[in-house]
């Protein structure tokens, strides 16, 4: 299956730089050397442009999966956003946002139950809990840019749709 598969990318080799020497024309020397000249100036966004187009076989995404990484990693969900994944970005959001305000009102309830002297240890608990959800929502979510990033030209598509016989259906769809 390996070698099925590894087949197709041998013809995407560059050709090796002997068989330019094997031409049937010799290759005559420069007798002037060439002048120093500026490169043509680029604007950033045909940088921008070149970057995300990438070549006629395969897209490049906008932010590199290192990046992509680190921008979750800061704000769950910039990554997700920069890579045009908004609803995957907005889940992640959603999630800090209520895990942010559960980390606040566990630690007032845990200084109110300081001042009562009652069910300290439960919400210490509660507290510690948020927090490391918190964490976790901010690892999962530099994990997940990281991977779309790399599968950022992946064809397939996932869709569900209700089969002849009434029962829902889940299918992908692979273009080749």
């Amino acid at each position: 299956m390996l070698l099925l598969c590894g087949a197709p990318l041998v013809a995407q080799d560059p050709v090796p730089r002997d068989t330019a020497r094997r031409d049937s024309v010799p290759v005559v020397a420069d007798t002037v050397a060439p002048r120093a000249e500026a490169p043509p100036a680029v604007s950033d966004s045909a940088v921008r442009q070149r970057r995300t187009r990438g070549d006629s076989v395969r897209p490049r995404p906008p932010v590199s999966p290192g990046q992509a990484f680190l921008r979750s990693l800061v704000l769950p969900g910039w990554g997700q956003a920069s890579l045009n994944r908004n609803v995957t970005g907005g889940l992640f959001v959603a999630f800090e946002g209520v895990a942010l305000a559960m980390v606040w009102k566990s630690a007032w309830q845990l200084d109110f139950a300081r001042a009562r002297g009652k069910y300290v240890d439960s919400h210490v608990r509660e507290r510690q809990d948020w927090t490391v959800l918190l964490v976790f929502n901010h690892l999962i979510s530099a994990t997940e840019a990281f991977v779309s990033s790399h599968l950022y030209d992946f064809p397939a598509t996932l869709n569900s749709q209700p089969l002849p016989d009434g029962s829902t259906g889940v299918g992908v769809k692979v273009r080749f």
